[in-house]
């Protein structure tokens, strides 16, 4: 089993040692990113906040996401994503925002695109974003595989970033 004080421990320090505060928003991991974050002691000096917004309402009422913050941007891309990072960054005034989007499955989304798919994006004093495709329609794996790939993608923007 995946142990999420594992998952988070690196993160955690670093933001820990930065001083440095974050916000989480994230779909398909079901809140994994953030219990991830949260299981590392001392988890209060950078989480500031996080949601699951996993539907067009939660979205709207969690975050504020409107249709004028995603016009013209393309469901599960990862300028879409970036978008929510801005936004959840925005609302909870941190450093970072980390955003997760994706199709857990075992189906795939109504706009067309397969199970097995993630994007996901940090924005903050530098921003990056990728696109994860696992092939598989196993909802567990792919949920893990997501919130592994999320917070890869943190740590090596925190390690690497020029602040």
């Amino acid at each position: 089993m995946t142990s999420l004080t594992g998952l988070g421990t690196s993160v955690g320090e670093h933001l820990k040692a930065s001083g440095e505060t974050l916000a989480v928003t994230e779909s398909s991991t079901g809140g994994l990113v953030s219990a991830s974050l949260l299981a590392v002691p001392g988890a209060s000096a950078y989480f500031k906040g996080g949601s699951v917004v996993y539907t067009l309402a939660s979205r709207k009422a969690l975050l504020g996401i409107t249709g004028d913050h995603v016009q013209g941007l393309e469901p599960l891309t990862e300028a879409m994503v970036q978008r929510f990072a801005e936004v959840a960054r925005a609302q909870l005034d941190t450093t970072w925002g980390i955003a997760e989007l994706g199709v857990a499955g075992p189906a795939g989304a109504r706009y067309g695109h397969p199970p097995g798919i993630s994007v996901i994006a940090v924005d903050g004093p530098y921003r990056a974003s990728v696109t994860i495709e696992t092939g598989s329609s196993d909802r567990e794996s792919n949920m893990w595989h997501f919130t592994r790939a999320a917070l890869q993608l943190l740590e090596k923007v925190l390690v690497t970033s020029p602040r």
